[in-house]
């Protein structure tokens, strides 16, 4: 297995790519510490893993709380003893619409969660892993943190910042054992998509400019999970700063 005996952390644990995820590492072998602010949706992961005979514990947790951060990393710290992989995973989607009518209010959601949230999950796992000389971390950037998504202007620049903020610590960590990476989903078969869909109906309002799903389709999140567990193992040994799409042609 790929995974055996890894302890990993996934953020945003209770839905989509992070449940996928989840479920999948602990198919390959490791030991999962499950996070997510919604603790129904993350406990039914817990109760998945351990339905397929997977071990894991769930830690409740708001990713732009300091406080909760340092919770969740010291948890797995004095669970499992050690961090070997770090999804930072959680995000949110914002309300479409022109720049220039974007509340402040939602500005500073999505860069609390976005961004905030990353910086954090990184500055806390990122000592862990120094002291033990080794790490992955995987980031969930977005195809909107290499190009705009119209009328998502602050999604796109809280996903521009993931994927500069995964470069940075790439750099700083290089020859520290760490490897730093990030994902760039396209259009995934998710809640958070569906709530876009909502979002359109609710609102009644619908960007100019809609991304096309070249595939037809968007992807299931187990073909994001493939990724993540790649980019976790020691397979992609040689691999750090990369920004990978997984988009279907998306940004084609």
């Amino acid at each position: 297995m790929e995974l055996q005996d890894k302890i990993a952390i996934v953020t945003g644990a209770g839905s989509g790519i992070g449940r996928a995820s989840s479920l999948l590492m602990a198919k390959q072998g490791a030991k999962v510490v499950l996070v997510d602010f919604n603790q129904t949706t993350g406990e039914e992961t817990l109760q998945l893993i351990k339905e397929q005979g997977g071990e894991a514990i769930f830690v409740q947790a708001d990713v732009s709380n300091s406080k909760d951060v340092q919770n969740y990393v010291q948890t797995a710290v004095d669970t499992f003893g050690r961090i070997d992989v770090f999804f930072n995973n959680a995000g949110v989607i914002q309300k479409f619409a022109p720049l220039a009518e974007v509340e402040d209010a939602e500005f500073d959601r999505i860069m609390s969660v976005n961004v905030k949230g990353v910086f954090l999950g990184m500055k806390y796992v990122l000592k862990v892993m120094e002291n033990q000389g080794s790490g992955s971390i995987i980031n969930t950037a977005s195809t909107a943190g290499i190009r705009s998504e119209h009328s998502a202007s602050i999604y796109s620049a809280s996903k521009h910042a993931v994927v500069g903020l995964t470069k940075a610590a790439a750099l700083e960590y290089v020859k520290k054992g760490i490897r730093v990476n990030a994902i760039c989903p396209g259009g995934v078969k998710t809640a958070l998509t569906s709530s876009v869909e909502r979002m359109f109906t609710e609102t009644g309002y619908v960007p100019e400019e809609v991304s096309v799903m070249r595939m037809g389709r968007y992807a299931e999140p187990n073909e994001l999970a493939e990724m993540v567990v790649f980019l976790s193992s020691d397979k992609a040994s040689y691999m750090t700063g990369s920004v990978v799409v997984v988009d279907g042609g998306l940004t084609l």
